[in-house]
């Protein structure tokens, strides 16, 4: 399964797969519990392959923060928790990307990170990183 079947619902917690769309939004079933929910199209829905991360440069795909995570982490959870305070999240989130934008990502940005990272280790889901990057570079030659 790739990012782009992933979603954060706004209001919900975890993290949701597309189950089928509907002609008024969609069904999603939730990563952690496996419950199916109807998301109407009034919903605040982001898709995780379309959300980056402000650098000083440029703005990175999560699909690279998540694979800095899992190279920082050797693929295992992070060693820290989403629950910690905000100096411990900012400091753990520069080692893993050095250049991000102090000023446009938020404590509260770094959270959702970590937490959906541990979210998407703990379902297997993180290998369809790695796939999906040599897919990529298949089609690219």
């Amino acid at each position: 399964m790739s990012l782009d079947q992933i979603l954060s619902i706004s209001g919900k917690p975890g993290l949701y797969k597309i189950v089928t769309q509907t002609r008024t939004g969609a069904v999603a079933e939730s990563i952690v519990d496996k419950k199916r929910i109807t998301v109407g199209a009034h919903s605040n829905i982001s898709i995780l392959s379309e959300i980056a991360i402000y650098t000083l440069t440029e703005e990175v795909p999560l699909k690279d923060v998540f694979k800095k995570i899992k190279d920082k982490e050797n693929g295992k959870p992070t060693s820290i928790s989403h629950k910690d305070g905000k100096l411990v999240l900012e400091e753990y989130f520069f080692e893993v990307l050095p250049d991000y934008d102090e000023d446009r990502v938020y404590a509260s940005d770094i959270k959702k990170v970590v937490q959906w990272y541990n979210l998407l280790e703990k379902n297997n889901l993180l290998d369809t990183l790695e796939s999906e990057e040599e897919t990529d570079t298949s089609e690219e030659e």
